[in-house]
């Protein structure tokens, strides 16, 4: 197992008019592949004593035959907001084995102007061609498409939300509520499908 560790400044991120003054309600996903359970996708909100938006993000997905884990993801991040820009991050991904952290701050611009990270609980503006991979702290060039109004099932019913379509290193479906909370997510990985359901509407 190894393990990388990138440290990269900015000057600012890119931060679409969404970003919340006040902690907004927290988003927990339950995570399914191919119909059954996966694990736990959750993204919560605090404030920080000196006004900053926390943002805590914990996704654990294991697959596996009885008590042997076949695959195992693992990704722990928080990112501070401030004034509606993203000030720091820091994360730690676990995939294939290996571990990489990312540790990125507000400072030299290093590249990363206007982008905003791929955390998806914020949205995506179809203008944006690139955006910051959160797992290995680099610039991600990706397609945004916006495909409208559906309805989807959460855990409390269906619901209307918008149909976002981001294809970078894989093709992600996000949906998006009217007040622009974070509702949905499905995409194909490896062969297998893999859905999101929210769990506190």
């Amino acid at each position: 197992m190894k393990t990388l560790v990138l440290t990269l400044l900015y000057t600012a991120f890119a931060s679409p008019a969404s970003v919340p003054a006040e902690p907004p309600a927290d988003i927990v996903f339950d995570v399914l592949r191919n119909g059954q359970a996966f694990g736990r996708h959750e993204v919560r909100f605090d404030k920080g004593q000196d006004g900053a938006l926390l943002v805590d993000i914990d996704i654990e997905l294991r697959a596996g035959l009885g008590p042997i884990t076949v695959f195992r993801y693992e990704h722990a991040a928080e990112e501070v907001w401030r004034d509606g820009q993203l000030v720091s991050l820091e994360a730690e991904t676990l995939k294939d084995g290996d571990r990489v952290a990312v540790d990125v701050e507000r400072g030299s611009d290093a590249g990363l102007a206007d982008l905003i990270p791929s955390s998806h609980w914020l949205g995506y503006d179809p203008a944006l061609t690139r955006i910051l991979n959160t797992e290995t702290g680099a610039p991600m060039p990706v397609e945004i498409e916006d495909l409208g109004l559906e309805t989807i099932e959460t855990a409390s019913g269906e619901i209307e939300a918008r149909h976002i379509r981001m294809t970078g290193t894989l093709t992600v479906d996000l949906w998006y509520d009217a007040e622009g909370r974070w509702v949905g997510c499905a995409f194909e990985a490896r062969g297998q499908t893999i859905r999101y359901v929210l769990q506190d509407v």
